[in-house]
């Protein structure tokens, strides 16, 4: 198996893993795909859609800590 080359926004695997899961119950509870694939599988296109940047996201933990440095 070939490695996973990630995004330059997405700062780990684990964090790939987790927005392309949040993405795939998306598409499995009906949102259109945003990326052209032959894949049917909501967890393929998820995936597909992360590495073409086409999902955006935002770490909520990080946000909390920038609007509180900003006060």
């Amino acid at each position: 198996m070939s490695s996973l080359v990630l995004p330059r926004d997405v700062d780990s695997k684990f964090r790939f893993i987790t927005v392309a899961a949040q993405r795939a119950k998306q598409i499995q509870n009906g949102a259109k795909p945003r990326v052209e694939t032959r894949s049917r599988k909501s967890t393929r296109i998820a995936m597909q859609e992360v590495l073409a940047g086409a999902v955006s996201w935002e770490v909520r933990e990080e946000a909390a800590k920038a609007a509180e440095a900003a006060l």
